[in-house]
């Protein structure tokens, strides 16, 4: 047997490994470069299947550039036309706090800083320490990308937004805004422009 013959069938069940992972996770979920805040890559298994970024068929009735999120699923979706969405997984907001209705985002911002809202520091007073802003950067809890999403014009208060807790992803445990994996939001801000309608789908 000559060499490269046994090199290939050594590395073919490395292969074969690797095609059953998902090489597009891989792909996905790798480091992201940056001057001041880069992201280091993140295991694909370290996220359900299910809650990894896909292209999806999609038979929703939307047209294509809007972002639907599925709160009782736990999943968004960016509608792409002709019967595909990216699919996203989500953590949402805890029971009464996640937004209800139809939005559109008015604007974007790339890490962005963060000021608690009036309510988050009635409800936790440890917010309140943070009521002059925290700046930009990687233990922001809004991550590394954030959609505003307004409504009739005015700043409701919710947002589509990174997050630096991965295992918050798939679970209902956020002050009302919209979690996603670092990874994904950046995807997604990088397909979503300003005025892009969103559609909130409640249990």
């Amino acid at each position: 047997m000559t060499i490269s013959r046994r090199g290939f069938l050594i590395g073919l069940p490395l292969a074969v490994a690797g095609c059953a992972t998902g090489g597009g996770d891989y792909q996905n979920y790798a480091a992201v470069p940056h001057p001041r805040f880069p992201l280091p890559a993140l295991s694909p298994e370290k996220i359900r299947p299910e809650l990894r970024r896909r292209v999806v068929d999609y038979d929703g009735n939307y047209k294509a550039g809007t972002v639907v999120v599925d709160t009782p699923a736990r999943r968004l979706y960016y509608v792409l036309g002709n019967g595909k969405a990216v699919r996203y997984g989500i953590g949402v907001g805890r029971a009464g706090l996640a937004l209800r209705g139809n939005a559109k985002v008015g604007r974007k911002a790339e890490w962005p800083s963060w000021t608690p809202t009036e309510n988050m520091m009635n409800r936790d007073a440890r917010n309140r320490r943070f009521a002059g802003g925290v700046p930009g950067g990687l233990n922001n809890p809004l991550g590394a990308r954030a959609l505003y999403l307004y409504r009739g014009g005015r700043d409701t208060m919710f947002r589509i937004h990174g997050t630096n807790q991965p295992n918050s992803i798939g679970q209902a445990m956020s002050s009302g805004c919209i979690r996603m994996l670092n990874h994904d939001i950046i995807d997604l801000y990088e397909r979503v422009p300003v005025g892009a309608p969103v559609v909130v789908i409640q249990a």
